[in-house]
């Protein structure tokens, strides 16, 4: 099976990533480079979203082919948050402990549930310090 990707930016600091197939060792390359088309168009300290709910399996090439995008986003102080895994997706991220997670979410209304409470906590955070 191959790999089939979209992708959306609705905001310079946010990209939506939908992976359907496979991601293994015969499609991480096109996973690759297609990373490194979107990751620019995302904002420094941005986030990119991959929804792997049509991921349906991934092997240890496509795990590398994470990492590596992940500590793209971190250097450029940015996230990579993977939302909607499939059941056998997740049980592959909990065996190998490739991803904290924190950062996998099970639906949409979860993910903006963590992303209204992190935007929260900043709001509060500023609103704490002294005026000038």
């Amino acid at each position: 099976m191959s790999l089939n990707l979209r992708s959306e930016s609705p905001t310079p600091q946010r990209s939506m990533v939908w992976m359907d197939g496979r991601l293994d060792a015969e499609t991480y390359a096109q996973f690759d480079e297609a990373m490194r088309d979107v990751t620019p168009m995302v904002d420094n300290g941005g986030t990119l979203v991959l929804d792997l709910s049509g991921l349906e399996y991934i092997s240890s090439a496509g795990l590398r082919s994470l990492a590596q995008l992940r500590k793209a986003m971190h250097d450029r102080a940015g996230r990579t948050l993977l939302l909607n895994p499939t059941p056998q997706v997740r049980k592959v991220f909990e065996i190998v402990k490739a991803v904290p997670i924190a950062e996998v979410f099970a639906d949409v209304a979860e993910l903006d549930q963590y992303l209204d409470l992190m935007q929260k906590q900043v709001t509060a955070q500023q609103a704490e310090l002294p005026k000038p």
